[in-house]
């Protein structure tokens, strides 16, 4: 710790004060504090993992930041940090000479620094560099949170929510774990895409800018273009410009794309996301039940776990996932048989069942809303819920085992959450136009979520759309998943909050 930070009270402008001070003492002594370059010969784990081959005989070049100083009058140490790991230095005035330990002196906590030297262990048996060279290559002027550590405790933790989202730099260097959860939604991302390039998949980019949005049920954010003169809207989703794809002749696309959707933001929901589509031809639902279960078990496989923590449950994914109707989870769950119910006494239904719901809305929507109240939290184990209602599915193709008024489609549960949403793509021009027809009336009737006609879309589908499955599985709900992180802003880097 450094003089002005121990003393208690000092305020941060005086703190800033006297940083300012440092900067020109080191500037006074011919140092730049803020340096171009400096070349690394090893990182820390390097180091660890070779010190028998290292010690005492080769000169290591390494940098980081610092995160605690012991001054000793003519000898010191101190612990630096890079990306993944802490290697102590031992600074020596009789070895880095003069200058370069009065150098030190006005060093920080914070201060990126090089080391030249060759490694040793102390008595204690901690692998240390004995410092040769001292260079300074930032010099830090804000002060960071100080983390205490004793006997593995951790004390004045830098742990305010709100505060490490909004300053994730900070949080990044001063809870260096973090950086896991990070390294792995890199690989999870990673493994997506090697398993869908091994299996002949192209990865595409559509547009984010849309003037017509579609693909989903959802309200979406708005801009304007002003080159066109015409406004705009952030997607809500990539499906129908993959679609047009597969109309176009490619057999497999598939797209991580960053998504807008202007709603609530909670535990489980961030208006912007990641999400993999995918869409391959001459596949149905059926199909893309198996595959989703591969990718969910190849990501488990590769961490080399076949279970995961998640919160309060431990995930299994060495059996089959299961594969339940919607209809028979609300039979189950509700204890009422209500499938073909007319619309009206399912309204009822659901008045009795505590729910505010009046005339604008509609069939599909009052199923969901039981589904979501009743059946979704219980869904623990990995569950392909099918059957899902015509009415709140207007881009899937109808069953096929006659009834009229439901879908191919699954979403997959996994601890009470959606982690992926699928269909038999409806490919039949006429059956496209009326449902987004429908959907527009929706709109007019007050549903702001209802999807919107797309005229360049069905045309396109009027050209000849093949069989095809497509499937949308949220990548940050994913990362959750395989992290153990309970909420969504925890897996995304730099989560927006009101200002």
């Amino acid at each position: 710790m450094s003089n002005e930070e121990q003393h208690i009270g000092k305020s941060l402008a005086e703190i800033l004060a006297v940083r300012k001070e440092k900067v020109q003492k080191i500037r006074d002594l011919g140092i730049e504090p803020f340096a171009y370059e400096f070349s690394r010969t090893h990182s820390y784990e390097e180091i660890i993992n070779n010190f028998d081959e290292l010690q005492e005989t080769v000169t290591v070049r390494v940098a980081g930041r610092i995160m605690a100083i012991r001054k000793m009058g003519r000898a010191s140490f101190s612990h630096i940090q890079d990306m993944n790991s802490k290697l102590q230095l031992y600074i020596q005035e009789n070895k880095v000479g003069k200058k370069q330990y009065e150098l030190f002196g006005l060093l920080d906590i914070g201060d990126i620094i090089g080391i030249v030297g060759k490694v040793f262990k102390t008595r204690t048996g901690e692998i240390t560099v004995f410092a040769e060279e001292l260079h300074l290559l930032s010099k830090n002027v804000r002060p960071i949170p100080i983390v205490k550590e004793k006997d593995g405790e951790v004390f004045d933790a830098f742990s305010n929510k709100e505060q490490r989202y909004r300053q994730r730099y900070l949080d990044l260097i001063v809870n260096p774990e973090v950086k896991d959860t990070f390294i792995m939604r890199s690989k999870i991302i990673q493994w997506c895409r090697d398993f869908l390039n091994e299996r002949g998949f192209i990865e595409v980019e559509t547009p984010t800018l849309q003037p017509i949005y579609g693909g989903a049920s959802a309200r979406p954010f708005k801009t304007f273009y002003n080159a066109l003169n015409q406004e705009f809207f952030l997607r809500i989703a990539d499906e129908l410009y993959l679609k047009r794809l597969i109309i176009g002749g490619f057999e497999k696309v598939y797209e991580i794309a960053k998504n807008f959707r202007n709603e609530g933001i909670d535990r489980n929901h961030n208006p912007e996301f990641t999400a993999l589509e995918y869409y391959q031809q001459f596949v149905d639902y059926n199909f893309l039940m198996d595959e989703v279960e591969a990718i969910f078990k190849t990501i488990a496989e590769k961490i080399g776990k076949s279970s995961v923590e998640f919160g309060e449950y431990t995930i299994d994914f060495t059996n089959s996932f299961q594969r339940r109707s919607m209809f028979d989870l609300l039979k189950e769950h509700v204890g009422i048989d209500i499938y073909g119910m007319p619309e009206e006494n399912l309204r009822e239904l659901c008045i009795e069942k505590g729910f505010e719901v009046d005339k604008s809305v509609g069939y599909g929507k009052l199923i969901e809303l039981l589904f979501d109240h009743f059946v979704e939290h219980k869904l623990i184990q990995p569950t392909f819920v099918t059957d899902y209602p015509k009415a709140i599915s207007p881009l899937a193709k109808t069953s096929r085992d006659g009834k009229e008024d439901i879908v191919e489609r699954f979403e997959l549960y996994i601890a009470g959450q959606e982690f992926a949403n699928a269909f038999s793509e409806l490919n039949d021009p006429f059956d496209q136009r009326e449902r987004l027809e429908g959907q527009s009336r929706l709109r007019e009737a007050g549903d702001e979520e209802a999807q919107t006609m797309d005229e360049d879309f069905v045309t396109a589908m009027e050209y000849g759309m093949p069989p095809t499955g497509g499937v949308g599985i949220g990548i940050d709900r994913l990362v959750m998943l395989f992290t153990n992180q309970r909420y969504i802003k925890d897996v995304i880097l730099f989560p927006q909050l009101r200002s």
